[in-house]
């Protein structure tokens, strides 16, 4: 049975757990304005994109094009599809694709099947991008997470948990911010928040969503935390 109380909380895989996310916290939030966490920053970017194309699919859309820019921007083109569930997808699905990275990360098997997903999902992308910056990003990280994979196997590097887990906590908390900094702290009218705003009956603006939206993403990684040491234990 699931230890949902988290008893006797923590033993030694655990304290791993919590320590690698701590100190994954505080490298981001050191390094994050320098160059060396832009791949990173943009893969954030993509998982937004894909999360539009993936909501657009799934309500019978068809997806013309995808592109990912080199300062943190990108687009999805559209057609078809229910809008109101394409829109918020971006910001909600990055920040869930955060959190099931980093429960994956926690078993050696799930994180190869989330590798595995993710370099597929790369792939996919690739043949819809539609400027070079998109293609650049999915060929480099396909070519990372090949390698990291093949040195998981082939030598005594194992680090495939340790790389999921980091692209989860980046993308988590990299979502949460996103979100502040593009709907909450200023207006901008072209978000997707804004244009949620006037699509959807309910009378809140696009800063109200981007509230709302906020707490969703600060959920998925506090879910992630707790359910990843109930995995855990």
């Amino acid at each position: 049975m699931p230890n949902w109380e988290l008893k006797n909380c923590c033993d030694h895989d655990q304290k791993v757990f919590i320590a690698c996310v701590a100190a994954f916290t505080v490298v981001i939030l050191v390094l994050w304005r320098t160059f060396l966490l832009t791949p990173f920053k943009l893969i954030t970017v993509f998982l937004h994109e894909a999360s539009h194309a993936i909501a657009c699919w799934l309500t019978c859309g068809k997806v013309e094009g995808i592109q990912v820019h080199a300062n943190e921007g990108g687009v999805t083109q559209t057609r078809g599809g229910i809008y109101w569930i394409i829109l918020p997808a971006g910001y909600l699905g990055s920040s869930f694709w955060g959190m099931a990275l980093i429960l994956a990360s926690t078993n050696l098997l799930t994180a190869k099947i989330a590798a595995g997903c993710f370099i597929a999902a790369l792939i996919i992308v690739l043949f819809l991008a539609k400027n070079w910056t998109l293609r650049g990003l999915c060929i480099g990280f396909i070519v990372f997470i090949a390698v990291t994979w093949l040195l998981q196997e082939k030598t005594t590097v194992h680090v495939l948990r340790y790389v999921i887990l980091f692209i989860g906590v980046m993308n988590s908390l990299f979502s949460v911010y996103d979100i502040y900094d593009d709907l909450i702290s200023r207006r901008v009218h072209s978000s997707d928040a804004e244009k949620f705003a006037e699509v959807c009956p309910c009378p809140c603006n696009g800063v109200g969503w981007g509230v709302i939206w906020g707490f969703i993403s600060f959920a998925f990684l506090c879910g992630s935390l707790y359910l990843g040491l109930v995995i855990l234990s």
